[in-house]
Formats: structure tokens, C-alpha cells, sequence
């Protein structure tokens, strides 16, 4: 399953993206998400023939290895390939706030709703949770919390700002 933020909104989506291995052809036409290594060998000529493209990071390879490419991607794909490893929080964050990535930021591997809140603040619109919960139960958790004390990437009014009137004081819609 699919769950994607849409206007502070969790809810099931469609996977455009067809995930292609290292050795698998690809389809002539359609969405493709696929390795960094798959990416760096194929990925300009899918880019050239106007095809979206998204990439697999994987914990040890380093975001700034898309850098160049980061405006013509689709999609970028973390792994957490356990709860424990948080990297993939430090590379969304760099995505959105170093780099400007506009598009898709989802958590693949094993995803828990109970980090729903932090990936949602880090930058992650887009999670393939590995408990099996819903987009209302991922709304509950990635919303639960009214005020925040430090900006980030989901660009939420800090409390301070809150108290000086400069921010929202409303909660965020969940479902």
C-alpha cells in the first residue's frame, strides 16, 4: 500500500512507478523507479525520451549524488532497511531543505507509523508502511502533536511564532 500527504491529508495512492531491478528490461513506456546504479547507467535516456524517473536510495549512498539530477526526478525513495537506522530521516531533510527537491520524498523498507510524525516533519510525503496501518491511523500519528518547537522541512509555524502571532494556530486537517 501507498499512503500519500496531499494538503495535510494522508490517503491511499496509486503506484505509478513500475520498480525495475538491476537486470529486468525495462517497459517502453511508464514510470520507472530503479537503483542509483541502475539510475546513473539508464537514467538519461528514460529522462531524454520524457519519462518520469524516481530513484532507490539506499542508507550509505549519499544524497548528493543526485544533486545535478534532482530537478528532472520524480521521485526519491529512502530505505529504512530497519526501524532503528535513521538516515534516511537526515537524507529527506537534506533533499528538501538543502537541495529545493520538489518532488515525491517516500520512505520505503521498514516503516512504522509510529514515525510518522518525523518523517512527515523531515520532509516525506509519500510512506509504503511495513505494519500494515491506514492512512487514518497514519494521521493520527503523523498529526498528533498541535505544536512544534523548531522549523523543518513540513514548514510548520514553531510555537514561538505561534505565541507572536506570526504563525497558524491551527491544527493540521488530518483524515
Amino acid at each position: 500500500m501507498l499512503i500519500k500527504l496531499h494538503d495535510r491529508r494522508l490517503e491511499t495512492a496509486e503506484d505509478a512507478f513500475v520498480v525495475l531491478e538491476a537486470d529486468e528490461p525495462a517497459p517502453t513506456q511508464g514510470a520507472v523507479l530503479v537503483s542509483l546504479v541502475r539510475f546513473q547507467a539508464d537514467g538519461d535516456a528514460w529522462l531524454s525520451a520524457g519519462r518520469k524517473v524516481g530513484v532507490v536510495l539506499q542508507p550509505d549512498e549519499p544524497v548528493e549524488g543526485l544533486a545535478y539530477d534532482l530537478p528532472r526526478l520524480s521521485l526519491v525513495a529512502l530505505t529504512f532497511p530497519k526501524f532503528r537506522d535513521g538516515r534516511a530521516y537526515s537524507a529527506a531533510a537534506l533533499l528538501r531543505e538543502r537541495y529545493g527537491f520538489t518532488g515525491e520524498v517516500r520512505a520505503v523498507g521498514d516503516v512504522l507509523r509510529e514515525q510518522a510524525h518525523f518523517m512527515v516533519r523531515c520532509g516525506f510525503d509519500a510512506f509504503e508502511p511495513s505494519d500494515g496501518s491506514t492512512p487514518e491511523q497514519w494521521a493520527r500519528s503523523a498529526f498528533r502533536f498541535h505544536h512544534v518547537y523548531q522549523a523543518a522541512a513540513d514548514d510548520r509555524a514553531p510555537a514561538f511564532l505561534e505565541r507572536e502571532g506570526a504563525g497558524s494556530a491551527s491544527p493540521p486537517r488530518s483524515v
